[in-house]
């Protein structure tokens, strides 16, 4: 391939630790859809440097970047302009540079996990009793996109009730009911579809809901973590009876997406990069 088919600038995915971020490869699997190539990399950034690396990044000519832990508040609070979804997130894992020099953030984690739900599993959001694990930077990102699927209700469980709390505060304005609390509150009703935005999955552990949580006919089980196999709380979703579980591959694969057309203007096929990682991923256990 020659140099004219390069697409322009520079990119990268940020984060601490990242030597096992499929990002770049993934990246690269959009622009070869189009007979291009892109100079995507992963980057290391020391946890004290990270404004500095990113403001030497865009003056040095480097064109995006996707920004993952522990960064993305800081990500968004570095940012001149920032989206209506990261204002709502309160954190970022896009930036850009306009032609002003500005760094621009938006945050696509949300948009990315509600796509692979709906368009690539089939769920159905609208009108679903959810219930999100967790009440941290992962959960807070994702639930405006969750709103805009129109389900019945949000309830955020989290091992600290006040952080739930505090976190559902947020939405108290919304005409879907968002309310939070301790784990105890997965047992106020049956739910149709189980989000696990804990970081429980990475380390191979389950969230330590009552036993007594009823999944109604027809639950879907969402991990945003994903890895080599199913994680505790897929084989949990399956043991308790859920229609479907999945893990947070399709939602990486979309979120990525949605960052290469802010980027370059055309959004990639998606479903042939997921099967191609999920090929990979079985053959590697």
């Amino acid at each position: 391939m020659t140099s004219t088919h390069l697409i322009p600038g520079r990119f990268a995915v940020v984060g601490n630790p990242i030597e096992h971020s499929l990002s770049p490869l993934i990246h690269s699997s959009f622009a070869q859809q189009s007979g291009r190539q892109i100079d995507y990399r992963a980057e290391l950034v020391d946890l004290d440097t990270f404004e500095t690396w990113v403001t030497a990044f865009f003056q040095q000519g480097g064109r995006g970047l996707n920004v993952t832990l522990p960064f993305k508040t800081r990500a968004y609070e570095l940012a001149h302009e920032v989206s209506d979804r990261a204002r709502a997130a309160g954190a970022a894992n896009f930036l850009a540079q306009n032609a002003a020099g500005q760094i621009l953030a938006d945050n696509t984690d949300g948009k990315g996990m509600v796509t692979d739900m709906t368009d690539n599993a089939g769920w159905l959001l609208n009108g679903a009793r959810v219930l999100v694990l967790g009440a941290g930077g992962a959960v807070k990102g994702v639930i405006p996109s969750l709103l805009q699927a129109a389900p019945e209700c949000i309830v955020v469980a989290n091992r600290t009730a006040a952080r739930a709390e505090a976190l559902a505060s947020e939405w108290i304005n919304q005409s879907i009911p968002v309310s939070g609390g301790s784990y105890e509150l997965a047992l106020t009703t049956p739910w149709d579809v189980v989000v696990n935005g804990t970081s429980t999955g990475l380390s191979n552990e389950m969230p330590a809901l009552p036993a007594e949580v009823i999944l109604a006919e027809g639950c879907r089980c969402f991990d945003m973590a994903y890895g080599k196999g199913p994680t505790p709380f897929m084989s949990w979703g399956a043991d308790q009876g859920a229609t479907a579980v999945r893990d947070g591959l399709g939602m990486l694969v979309e979120q990525a997406a949605e960052s290469f057309c802010l980027w370059l203007g055309d959004y990639p096929e998606t479903r042939p990069v997921i099967s191609a990682l999920r090929e990979h991923s079985q053959a590697a256990r």
